[in-house]
């Protein structure tokens, strides 16, 4: 293995429990298609305070996470965002879904329009060395909806690649929208060199599937995982991630936002998420927490009072356990590394 590597995963015990922590960094490119801009703009706006509340979180408890973000955010202005567009770009039987027939009703740049363009965050997130930016593609594209190809994720992939790399950011990892993807995909990740994705809890509730084919039941069910352990703990070995790149990091549990509507149930959903975590540190297991970071945008204080009992449980188990922490790129590397 490269020497680079191996400095990156000095110090890193394999044996120990690990924490990781992946953000779905999109903006209203990832719920366009779902939720009404005007309604949702607070939580929107909220990411501009969010973001380096986070940073400062993640750095007190020295937390490290991948923030997968989507390609359009790197932009900043509309005429930098034209200039790059992928020649091919996908043409979904569900017009709606196409952030490309949208892009005339975005703003001029990031000042007037904080909704579409994060340039400023990026350099934040990018200033914390400990923190990774994965990619969560150019365009928030959908892996399993009709009407895309393989050539025109390709091509939406090689975009975000480039428009990282041209503000001096290597990819690594990868997030897909809606948590959608396939083999044939993964390889188009390998042919990237990408070396990490968050793949999807084993649990047929957790099934990556298309929109079409999604069911309320299984909605449904994934609610009551939140609070009550159906699933089970979905923590996992390193030995138990497939002898392939990219690495499968699978997710573990999506952090659900503070509801108010679902209040009398905040106490089961902490203790869901600190026995997964105490579990992983006792088993010397992975366990990986994700969510968007928009989910913060409202109820902040609640949201942020939340995650600080977490992180605040993880320093008590690195105390007795030695969990540590790790970002899906160092996580994969480690598992290259061990190999």
């Amino acid at each position: 293995m490269p020497n680079t590597i191996k400095q990156e995963v000095k110090g890193v015990d394999t044996q120990k429990g690990t924490l990781v922590i992946s953000l779905d960094f999109e903006l209203y490119w990832g719920v366009r298609d779902k939720k009404n801009l005007d309604i949702y703009q607070d939580n929107l706006l909220g990411v501009r305070a969010v973001v380096p509340r986070l940073l400062n979180l993640f750095d007190k408890y020295k937390v490290h996470a991948t923030w997968a973000t989507v390609g359009f955010l790197f932009l900043k202005d509309r005429q930098e965002l034209i200039q790059v567009l992928p020649k091919n770009k996908p043409n979904y039987s569900n017009v709606k879904l196409s952030p490309y027939t949208y892009l005339e009703k975005i703003g001029c740049n990031e000042a007037e329009d904080p909704f579409h363009y994060a340039s400023s965050l990026i350099d934040m997130v990018a200033s914390f060395p400990t923190q990774e930016i994965g990619t969560h593609t150019f365009s928030h594209y959908y892996c399993l909806e009709k009407g895309q190809t393989a050539d025109t994720f390709r091509e939406d992939l090689k975009t975000a690649i480039k428009v990282a790399k041209n503000r001096n950011i290597d990819i690594k990892s990868i997030v897909f929208p809606r948590n959608q993807f396939n083999k044939e995909y993964i390889d188009i990740c390998k042919e990237n060199g990408l070396l990490a994705y968050r793949g999807n809890q084993l649990s047929w509730l957790y099934k990556a599937t298309s929109q079409e084919d999604e069911s309320s039941l299984r909605r449904a069910l994934r609610l009551i995982d939140a609070y009550l352990n159906i699933s089970g703990h979905n923590c996992y070995s390193i030995k138990e991630i497939p002898k392939a790149v990219p690495a499968d990091i699978r997710s573990s549990r999506f952090l659900r936002p503070y509801s108010k509507k679902m209040k009398l149930g905040e106490s089961l959903r902490l203790k869901r998420i600190l026995s997964d975590l105490t579990y992983a540190a006792k088993k010397g297991l992975i366990y990986h927490l994700w969510w968007h970071p928009h989910n913060f945008g409202t109820n902040t204080e609640e949201n942020f009072s939340f995650l600080e009992k977490i992180l605040e449980h993880y320093l008590q188990l690195q105390n007795k356990y030695e969990i540590q922490s790790l970002n899906m790129g160092e996580l994969a590397e480690l598992v290259t590394y061990e190999r």
